[in-house]
């Protein structure tokens, strides 16, 4: 008798030790609980949210830097070609600009080449049309045809390549068989601060033409 009413308060002990423990599980979360719960998960959203802005607009920029070489590339790979037909070369046009065929706009000559086809003249300046971006380089020169040969029809005057600085084309002539060009581009960013591009290239002269 005495050994079963042991056992009995002993049951009775342990179930009023459990008692709680039961009851505060099947109450669940506390609304504390619940609180940091949804603390921690806004915080990795918002910095999962950022990592992929960011990614983002790395991704553009990236873009933008090759669109813009490859741009700046086929400009450079133009003027190569011009000067392989040249006969004579000079930093200005002239007094006046007289040689250049086409209209140059306050434009500044950064490149005058003399070929059979007629003369090209590279200049650096304002766009006529609010489209471009900053500083222009523009080519006065004969058209090409459909065999990418010029012609010798009236001379035409394009942009070549925009966004660059106010100084930025370059054209100095290194020793008698070579003419470096650098392009200096630079374009705006969200933040103000402009992203700057540098295009240089060294380009061979023909063996004999005149220079100055």
């Amino acid at each position: 008798m005495l050994r079963d009413r042991l056992m009995a308060r002993g049951s009775r002990a342990s179930a009023g030790l459990l008692g709680p423990a039961r009851n505060q599980a099947a109450a669940g979360f506390s609304l504390v609980e619940l609180l940091l719960a949804f603390g921690l998960g806004v915080s990795l959203c918002g910095l999962m949210l950022q990592s992929v802005l960011a990614e983002g607009r790395n991704s553009q920029r990236l873009g933008r830097v090759l669109r813009e070489r490859l741009v700046a590339a086929r400009a450079l790979d133009l003027v190569r070609s011009d000067l392989q037909r040249a006969e004579a070369v000079a930093s200005t046009a002239g007094p006046g600009h007289a040689f250049a065929a086409c209209s140059l706009g306050g434009r500044a000559v950064v490149l005058h080449i003399e070929t059979a086809e007629g003369p090209i003249t590279y200049s650096l300046g304002k766009p006529a049309e609010p489209i471009w971006r900053g500083q222009v380089l523009m080519r006065c020169g004969p058209a090409f045809g459909l065999d990418g040969s010029p012609s010798a029809g009236q001379a035409l005057n394009r942009v070549l390549l925009d966004g660059l600085a106010a100084h930025g084309v370059r054209a100095e002539q290194q020793g008698a068989g070579a003419l470096q060009v650098q392009l200096r581009q630079e374009l705006p960013l969200g933040a103000g601060t402009p992203q700057v591009l540098l295009h240089q290239r060294l380009l061979p002269l023909p063996s004999s033409f005149e220079s100055s």
